[in-house]
């Protein structure tokens, strides 16, 4: 039953790692950049959810509402202000440009909010679910945070394969010129593809603080570096490769905090994805392209 709980642990947390992960490989897979400010996205959600619970005594379904509101103007606003300007600029000045807004963000909330952590009190309480006679317990949260992942991955892919904003994503993704020639907005397409990311961070943000109860400004940071880790490692621009490399890389992390050492668990999870890499260099589920020059 321990290997079970440990097993169950890890899909929470991968669970977790998957949707942050999502917004990663969507921006990239289509705007073909990488956006380190996601992590921030995560922790400003957070900390909106966090007031709008704590302070002005909301449920916390519309606190996690709002925060998705929120989020989602957010990654609108630093898409159009720091990120479309350098649309034709080289990748290296967008990978700039986007380390800067995270730390733009990172103090904005130490100014606002200072270093102290909070409690953050769980979205659905603390309850537990008893399987095999009580010898093993099962969290709300762990429940809620696997179910919510399985919905957004649903309900996505319908997004993504089924609708016309779907399609228009798709074809950006594909070929951002040749969709122009057809008539998409591609700025817009890329606008709409943070907005998605962003209002993804928050529910992970939520989710993320609900299980370990602790908020400060650095929340995003580890968890975000994570996510993008399991982005690279089921393949960059996938969306069930970023669904697939969260969810392992979740598993791995608390196999090795359990059997290995909780500080090499870190160690553990980068060298894995170092073996993999080697291995299959577009990730799990990548898909290697060839560029002519």
């Amino acid at each position: 039953m321990i290997f079970l709980d440990f097993f169950i642990s890890g899909i929470s947390l991968g669970s977790i790692y998957a949707i942050i992960a999502l917004g990663y490989t969507m921006v990239y897979g289509i705007a073909k950049m990488l956006n380190f400010a996601h992590g921030d996205v995560i922790m400003i959600g957070a900390y909106v959810c966090f007031y709008a619970v704590s302070r002005y005594k909301l449920d916390p379904f519309i606190g996690v509402a709002l925060a998705i509101l929120v989020s989602t103007l957010l990654g609108i606003i630093v898409e159009r202000l720091a990120y479309k300007p350098l649309r034709q600029a080289p990748s290296l000045a967008v990978l700039i440009t986007a380390i800067g807004v995270s730390y733009f963000l990172q103090n904005t909330a130490l100014l606002l909010w200072s270093s102290n952590p909070k409690f953050f009190p769980s979205i659905i309480g603390r309850g537990t679910f008893e399987f095999f006679g009580g010898k093993l317990s099962v969290s709300h949260v762990t429940i809620l945070t696997i179910g919510t992942c399985l919905l957004i991955m649903f309900i996505l892919s319908l997004f993504i394969n089924k609708t016309r904003l779907g399609k228009a994503m798709r074809a950006c993704s594909e070929d951002k010129g040749a969709a122009q020639l057809m008539g998409i907005n591609v700025n817009a397409t890329i606008s709409l593809t943070f907005a998605i990311g962003s209002g993804l961070a928050a529910i992970a943000g939520a989710l993320l603080c609900s299980a370990y109860q602790t908020l400060m400004p650095t929340t995003g940071s580890l968890p975000g570096i994570k996510a993008f880790t399991a982005a690279v490692f089921g393949g960059i621009g996938s969306i069930p490769g970023a669904f697939l490399g969260g969810l392992l890389l979740g598993v791995i992390e608390i196999f090795a905090k359990a059997y290995i050492s909780s500080q090499l668990s870190d160690a553990v999870v980068f060298a894995v994805l170092i073996i993999v890499l080697l291995v299959k260099p577009a990730g799990l589920l990548g898909k290697h392209t060839q560029e002519k020059v």
